[in-house]
């Protein structure tokens, strides 16, 4: 079960920012016993892997700041995304340390496979959670940049960015608290898009013209 939750926070964070929790599904991987990865996922904790993730996250952050410049990372970001949730709920769901309690105690290992890899449902669920976080965030920072003139975008960027990393990192550490955070972040998301609906509508309504 802990694995389970363990990746359904990665892949929520994926959806906020992809590079995220892959670098520190790495690097805790890397540089502690917290979360040993199975053979099929050990190329996280490589050096040049998480050199490149680096790069890729900065550029990520950069361009996640400036208006319009944004969406159009959101576009993009639509494959990108859902990828990386669906890598991270794979590795974290078949390296979670419950499942190796479980192997031991020679229980079955979750269904993660025998080699430490992880089930096809898994990588899909990892998808289509990161695609639906994804999806809420592209849809509602348009609506905030055009409300704020600009100046919310950074700001709520700044916000998403902090989400994601205390996501990964309690996904990790604490997966029931992640799993707190991911219905916190569904709720914010959904209020952002009723209001974007909200807002459409008004618009539509003073655009019409009024009939005497």
């Amino acid at each position: 079960m802990l694995e389970i939750l363990t990746g359904t926070g990665l892949a929520s964070a994926a959806g906020l920012n992809a590079y995220v929790p892959l670098l520190t599904v790495g690097i805790i991987a890397r540089y502690t016993e917290l979360l040993p990865l199975g053979p099929g996922w050990q190329w996280l904790e490589h050096p040049a892997v998480l050199a490149i993730l680096g790069v890729l996250l900065a550029l990520e952050v950069a361009a996640d700041k400036i208006p319009a410049v944004d969406s159009l990372n959101d576009a993009v970001q639509t494959v990108v995304r859902p990828t990386s949730g669906g890598i991270t709920f794979g590795a974290g769901a078949s390296s979670a340390t419950a499942t190796e309690i479980a192997s031991l105690a020679g229980g079955d290992a979750g269904g993660a496979g025998g080699d430490g890899g992880a089930a096809w449902w898994q990588i899909a669920a990892g998808v289509l959670i990161a695609l639906a976080f994804h999806l809420l965030k592209a849809s509602a920072r348009p609506v905030l940049n055009a409300v704020t003139f600009g100046a919310g975008g950074p700001v709520v960027s700044v916000v998403e960015d902090a989400a994601s990393v205390l996501t990964s990192v309690a996904a990790v550490l604490v997966p029931v608290v992640a799993v707190v955070a991911v219905v916190l972040m569904a709720a914010v998301g959904v209020w952002a898009r009723q209001r974007r609906r909200r807002r459409r509508r008004e618009r539509r309504s003073s655009a019409a013209p009024h009939i005497p």
